[in-house]
């Protein structure tokens, strides 16, 4: 992810941070991944937590790049890595 994808994202996964109250302690934004850094309630799960961030940034990514939408289609934009389905 390069230039103002790359802004946005950052911008937006603070944002969804703050919104949970989950401190992001350290993150990076490379080309075709993300790594965080985060301290996380204990009454909230990783798995909900990263469900709720993905959805929600998803969603408000492709609000600000509908051209992303179009592209990804109904493709997940983000891997399954810590979805709590997988582990059901």
């Amino acid at each position: 992810m390069y230039g103002e994808t790359k802004k946005d994202l950052v911008e937006i996964i603070k944002k969804l941070c703050e919104m949970k109250q989950v401190s992001l302690i350290d993150g990076r934004v490379c080309k075709d991944y993300i790594h965080m850094y985060v301290a996380i309630p204990p009454k909230m799960s990783v798995s909900d937590f990263m469900s709720y961030l993905k959805g929600k940034s998803t969603r408000m990514l492709f609000d600000r790049h509908p051209e992303y939408r179009t592209k990804w289609g109904d493709r997940h934009f983000w891997a399954r890595g810590h979805d709590k389905r997988m582990n059901e």
